[in-house]
């Protein structure tokens, strides 16, 4: 995991200046990929004292917007961010728990797939979520699965 001085290195290789909550959300998406907005305030926060909403908000916004973080959001989740990027990964994702998980690419490199019609589309990227039970929620009993009961049974 990159320390201060290289995510100042990062930010400032993009052309943003280093700032507190800059360091803050970048070092909590390094040290915790994956987490929504909310639980990434709560690590700035955790690491400055203060910082509003916003802040928040349009650090993450500059960081996605420079490629230095990934913004995700599997369908029925909230967004969530990772510094895992350029390199066309793909994620596994829990129906009951949540969690999500990286996976490499199963075909080579970017996109790794390729679509029937391309459209005339200059494809660039594949984005495919895998979706299932960790193997935690895999071995609960059913009746503890309560997170997506519209689902039914496994």
């Amino acid at each position: 995991m990159p320390d201060s001085v290289e995510l100042g290195r990062e930010l400032r290789a993009v052309g943003l200046r280093v700032t507190r909550p800059r360091l803050a959300v970048l070092d909590a998406v390094h040290a915790h990929p994956h987490l929504d907005t909310d639980a990434l305030i709560a690590a700035a926060r955790e690491r400055l004292g203060a910082v509003s909403h916003q802040a928040v908000y349009d650090v993450l916004r500059a960081l996605t917007d420079t490629g230095l973080v990934r913004r995700i959001q599997p369908q029925g989740s909230a967004a969530r961010y990772e510094a895992r990027v350029g390199d066309n990964h793909h994620h596994l994702v829990c129906r009951d728990c949540g969690a999500i998980v990286d996976v490499d690419c199963s075909v080579g490199a970017a996109p790794c797939l390729t679509p029937s019609d391309d459209a005339g589309f200059v494809v660039d990227e594949a984005e495919v979520v895998f979706w299932g039970r960790c193997p935690a929620c895999a071995t609960a009993r059913p009746a503890d699965r309560s997170a997506h009961p519209e689902e039914g049974t496994p």
